[in-house]
């Protein structure tokens, strides 16, 4: 029914209409309770204004971030946390420019500008993040050779991140993902979440995206078919 990789694969597929990327926003606030866990992925330096791949308007999902975080006792945070030549940077490929897409032996590659090199300031967690109770941090695109945009899977669609078999020991069963950008990392984060079984919630003003070549429309409408509820932060139970 769906298929991850149709992110990418799908670039450039003008013809999809932006309310088929929508799913139904909940008519009643949502308590998250123990059994829920908020995912907060890659809100790092790089991603922000002055980073090396900023999402416009991304430092704007760090207040509601926040604000949301107070209902959760589960929270989970990411970190890209790349080699410095890593396989998905355009330097590392000789001609190449960034948002080139290129074919890895795991499938199709965007290649992007440098960012989130281990231990660099630009790999940092926001300072302006307030959640003291986030109990888990999870590195992901540490392998030179293969990208990893989901939470739970690295872009080989085998190599587990460890998270999921984290959340069912937590006896978790519903995710909530927030941060950037929306249309890769939270996207994959959601498609694997539902792939894992979790009932699945993106809120919607707590996500940034990059849309490059339609990525944005087309991550919500394969998030829409594999069952993602798109929702915003006031849809949350404090």
């Amino acid at each position: 029914m769906w298929d991850r990789r149709q992110i990418l694969a799908g670039f450039g597929a003008a013809g999809l209409a932006t309310a088929a990327g929508r799913g139904a926003f909940a008519a009643d606030a949502i308590k998250p309770g123990e059994t829920a866990a908020l995912l907060v992925i890659d809100v790092q330096n790089c991603f922000l204004p002055g980073g090396s791949l900023a999402v416009k308007d991304g430092e704007q999902v760090v207040p509601i971030i926040n604000k949301i975080a107070k209902a959760f006792g589960n929270v989970v945070m990411t970190q890209d946390w790349h080699t410095p030549a890593h396989v998905s940077f355009a330097s590392s490929h000789s001609g190449k420019k960034p948002f080139e897409v290129i074919d890895l032996a795991y499938g199709k590659q965007v290649l992007w500008p440098d960012h989130c090199v281990q231990g660099t300031e630009g790999a940092a967690l926001s300072k302006d993040l307030s959640i003291p109770q986030a109990e888990l941090i999870i590195r992901k695109g540490f392998h030179n050779d293969v990208d990893s945009y989901s939470a739970f899977t690295e872009a080989d669609g085998k190599t587990s991140t460890g998270l999921g078999a984290y959340l069912k020991a937590r006896g978790i069963d519903r995710v909530f993902v927030a941060g950037l950008a929306t249309d890769f990392c939270v996207a994959w984060t959601a498609l694997d979440a539902r792939k894992a079984g979790l009932e699945t919630y993106v809120v919607e003003d707590a996500c940034r995206g990059i849309d490059t070549q339609g990525s944005l429309a087309k991550a919500w409408a394969d998030m829409a078919a594999a069952g993602v509820k798109r929702i915003k932060s006031d849809d949350i139970a404090a």
